[in-house]
Protein backbone atom coordinates (compact mmCIF):
# COMPACT_ATOMS: atom_id res chain seq x y z
CA UNK A 1 0.00 0.00 0.00
CA UNK A 2 1.64 3.27 -0.82
CA UNK A 3 0.97 6.75 0.73
CA UNK A 4 2.45 10.22 -0.11
CA UNK A 5 5.92 9.26 1.30
CA UNK A 6 6.42 5.95 0.10
CA UNK A 7 4.98 2.81 1.86
CA UNK A 8 3.73 1.84 5.02
CA UNK A 9 6.43 1.52 7.55
CA UNK A 10 6.62 -1.34 9.84
CA UNK A 11 9.27 -1.17 12.89
CA UNK A 12 10.46 -4.57 14.20
CA UNK A 13 12.26 -3.99 17.41
CA UNK A 14 14.32 -6.72 19.30
CA UNK A 15 15.13 -5.80 22.99
CA UNK A 16 17.43 -7.43 25.57
CA UNK A 17 15.44 -7.76 29.06
CA UNK A 18 17.87 -6.39 31.75
CA UNK A 19 18.32 -9.52 34.28
CA UNK A 20 16.07 -9.19 37.14
CA UNK A 21 14.10 -6.60 35.38
CA UNK A 22 11.35 -8.96 33.44
CA UNK A 23 8.39 -7.91 35.37
CA UNK A 24 9.16 -4.12 35.42
CA UNK A 25 9.75 -4.41 31.84
CA UNK A 26 6.21 -5.98 31.20
CA UNK A 27 4.71 -3.91 33.53
CA UNK A 28 6.48 -0.56 31.39
CA UNK A 29 5.24 -2.62 28.03
CA UNK A 30 1.39 -3.18 29.19
CA UNK A 31 1.37 0.13 30.30
CA UNK A 32 3.08 1.89 27.04
CA UNK A 33 0.98 -0.24 24.97
CA UNK A 34 -2.43 0.54 26.63
CA UNK A 35 -1.28 4.31 25.79
CA UNK A 36 -0.40 3.76 22.16
CA UNK A 37 -3.82 1.72 21.51
CA UNK A 38 -6.09 5.45 23.39
CA UNK A 39 -3.75 7.81 21.91
CA UNK A 40 -1.07 6.34 19.06
CA UNK A 41 -1.63 6.81 15.64
CA UNK A 42 -0.12 2.67 15.04
CA UNK A 43 -2.59 0.63 12.96
CA UNK A 44 -0.84 -2.25 15.09
CA UNK A 45 1.50 -2.96 18.45
CA UNK A 46 1.96 -6.78 19.13
CA UNK A 47 5.03 -7.36 21.75
CA UNK A 48 6.03 -10.91 22.36
CA UNK A 49 8.38 -11.98 25.29
CA UNK A 50 11.02 -14.81 25.17
CA UNK A 51 11.44 -15.49 28.80
CA UNK A 52 14.30 -17.73 28.28
CA UNK A 53 16.25 -16.04 26.24
CA UNK A 54 15.21 -13.18 28.24
CA UNK A 55 14.31 -10.96 24.51
CA UNK A 56 11.51 -9.24 23.35
CA UNK A 57 10.10 -8.55 20.40
CA UNK A 58 8.06 -5.85 19.72
CA UNK A 59 5.95 -4.74 15.86
CA UNK A 60 4.41 -1.57 15.43
CA UNK A 61 2.51 -0.93 11.55
CA UNK A 62 2.39 2.92 10.93
CA UNK A 63 0.52 4.49 7.91
CA UNK A 64 3.41 6.61 6.75
CA UNK A 65 6.36 8.86 7.95
CA UNK A 66 4.01 11.20 9.63
CA UNK A 67 2.69 9.10 12.07
CA UNK A 68 6.04 7.61 13.16
CA UNK A 69 6.63 11.16 13.67
CA UNK A 70 3.30 11.53 16.40
CA UNK A 71 3.80 8.48 17.76
CA UNK A 72 7.44 10.05 18.68
CA UNK A 73 5.77 13.26 20.08
CA UNK A 74 3.00 11.38 21.79
CA UNK A 75 5.37 8.06 23.51
CA UNK A 76 8.49 9.65 24.77
CA UNK A 77 7.76 9.25 28.34
CA UNK A 78 6.86 5.67 27.85
CA UNK A 79 9.54 4.77 25.42
CA UNK A 80 12.28 6.37 28.37
CA UNK A 81 10.12 4.26 31.23
CA UNK A 82 10.34 0.54 29.17
CA UNK A 83 13.95 1.45 27.95
CA UNK A 84 14.72 1.33 31.74
CA UNK A 85 14.56 -2.28 31.45
CA UNK A 86 16.32 -3.09 28.24
CA UNK A 87 18.40 -2.41 25.54
CA UNK A 88 17.49 -2.31 22.06
CA UNK A 89 19.79 -5.03 19.93
CA UNK A 90 18.30 -4.75 16.50
CA UNK A 91 15.53 -2.29 14.91
CA UNK A 92 14.58 -3.28 11.34
CA UNK A 93 12.43 -0.95 9.34
CA UNK A 94 10.73 -2.24 6.73
CA UNK A 95 9.20 -0.03 4.19
CA UNK A 96 10.66 3.29 3.15
CA UNK A 97 10.17 6.52 5.94
CA UNK A 98 11.06 9.69 4.61
CA UNK A 99 14.70 11.12 5.29
CA UNK A 100 13.80 12.63 8.71
CA UNK A 101 12.38 9.47 9.86
CA UNK A 102 15.25 7.00 8.93
CA UNK A 103 17.67 9.83 10.48
CA UNK A 104 15.48 9.95 13.69
CA UNK A 105 15.48 6.25 14.12
CA UNK A 106 19.50 6.22 13.40
CA UNK A 107 20.01 9.24 15.66
CA UNK A 108 18.04 7.52 18.74
CA UNK A 109 19.63 4.16 18.41
CA UNK A 110 23.51 5.35 17.80
CA UNK A 111 25.90 2.96 16.48
CA UNK A 112 25.77 0.03 19.37
CA UNK A 113 22.63 -1.26 17.89
CA UNK A 114 22.09 -3.15 14.53
CA UNK A 115 19.63 -1.15 12.39
CA UNK A 116 18.46 -2.20 8.67
CA UNK A 117 16.05 -0.97 6.14
CA UNK A 118 13.78 -3.08 3.95
CA UNK A 119 11.68 -1.39 1.01
CA UNK A 120 8.25 -2.95 0.32
CA UNK A 121 8.35 -4.91 -2.97
CA UNK A 122 4.77 -6.45 -2.65
CA UNK A 123 1.65 -7.49 -0.15
CA UNK A 124 -1.43 -6.11 1.45
CA UNK A 125 -3.44 -5.61 4.74
CA UNK A 126 -6.30 -7.17 5.82
CA UNK A 127 -7.69 -5.90 8.93
CA UNK A 128 -10.75 -6.50 11.06
CA UNK A 129 -12.32 -9.83 12.15
CA UNK A 130 -12.23 -12.58 9.94
CA UNK A 131 -15.68 -14.42 8.71
CA UNK A 132 -17.84 -16.09 11.63
CA UNK A 133 -17.14 -19.95 12.22
CA UNK A 134 -20.89 -20.90 10.79
CA UNK A 135 -19.73 -18.40 7.88
CA UNK A 136 -17.15 -20.86 6.72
Amino acid sequence: MTTSDGTMLLFRNTMRITEGHLEAFRDAIEHAVAFAERHGPQLMVQTFVDEERMLAHSFQLYQDSDAVRTHWKLADPYIQEVMRHCEVERFEVFGEPDAEVAEGVRAALGERTELTFSPCVAGFLRFGPGPAASDR
